[in-house]
This record gives C-alpha cells, structure tokens and sequence, in this order.
C-alpha cells in the first residue's frame, strides 16, 4: 500500500479558471489534471536532461577513448595508493 504525499498550490484566480475549464474539458478533477499534467511536464524535462546528445566528431572521439588502452594519470595512482593504505581487508 502506497502512502499519497500531500502537495498545496496556490494560483491566482485567472490561472484556476483555465485549469478549471481544461480539467473539464478532459473530464477529470482539477487536482487530476494538475497531477498528470505536472507528471508529464517532468518526464519530459528528465528525459531532455538525462539524455547525451553528441556530435558525430564527438561521437568518434568518445569511442575512440573507449576503445583505447587506459592508463591512470599521477592523481588517480595516488588516490588508489591512499586507498590501498587506508582500506583494511579482511
């Protein structure tokens, strides 16, 4: 059983009117076109900003970097040494 977290908005009476009328419109509660509204607007916007978009010489060069041999640099090496001196395994 899921537990409904509580969300208050306040709007001024020109914006309630229109909410009103496009809830009625779609035949729903003002909450449960605010609710599926609100829902939609934010998978849109996370899947915008979760999404890498790269150029094709971009592309080339992220696959590139992949695709070649790895070697740490000077700070990496010291962080795994500190690591290695910190950590106790058992």
């Amino acid at each position: 059983m899921t537990t409904a977290a509580r969300f208050d908005l306040k709007m001024n009476a020109d914006d309630k009117a229109v909410v009103a009328r496009a809830a009625a419109l779609m035949g729903t509660t003002m909450a449960g076109f605010v609710r599926a509204a609100a829902k939609e607007k934010a998978q849109v916007l996370l899947e915008r900003e979760t999404r890498l978009t790269l150029s094709e010489p971009e592309f080339k060069a992220f696959a590139q970097a992949l695709d070649s041999a790895f070697a740490p640099n000077p700070a990496l090496k010291q962080a795994l040494a500190q690591a290695r001196r910190r950590v106790r395994r058992a």
